[in-house]
């Protein structure tokens, strides 16, 4: 069992967007395979990051018992969005049109 502080930083660690990709649980769940992706939903009180896995799937991760690793962070994802978009917003030579 995970104590406040630990929970705590588990949810900051794992903020709801996050996306992560499974290589093993625990508890292997048919359905949810190794290699599969998928997007934290929440982060409960007592450290279990809670998943929506890309087949629909729903499965929680235990961090430190279940192996995965994070792929990107929500803040990540909206910066890699506004680069992209700035760089279709410039027309040739980086000049706007």
């Amino acid at each position: 069992m995970n104590n406040r502080n630990q929970v705590e930083r588990i949810k900051k660690m794992y903020p709801a967007g996050t996306r992560i990709e499974l290589f093993s649980t625990m508890d292997d769940q048919q359905g949810v395979e190794k290699g599969i992706k998928g997007t934290v939903t929440f982060v409960d009180d007592i450290g279990t990051v809670h998943m929506k896995w890309d087949n629909g799937r729903g499965l929680g991760l235990i961090p430190g018992e279940d192996n995965f690793k994070v792929l990107s962070h929500p803040q990540e994802e909206i910066k890699e969005s506004e680069e992209h978009s700035k760089e279709q917003s410039q027309g040739m030579g980086g000049i706007s049109l």
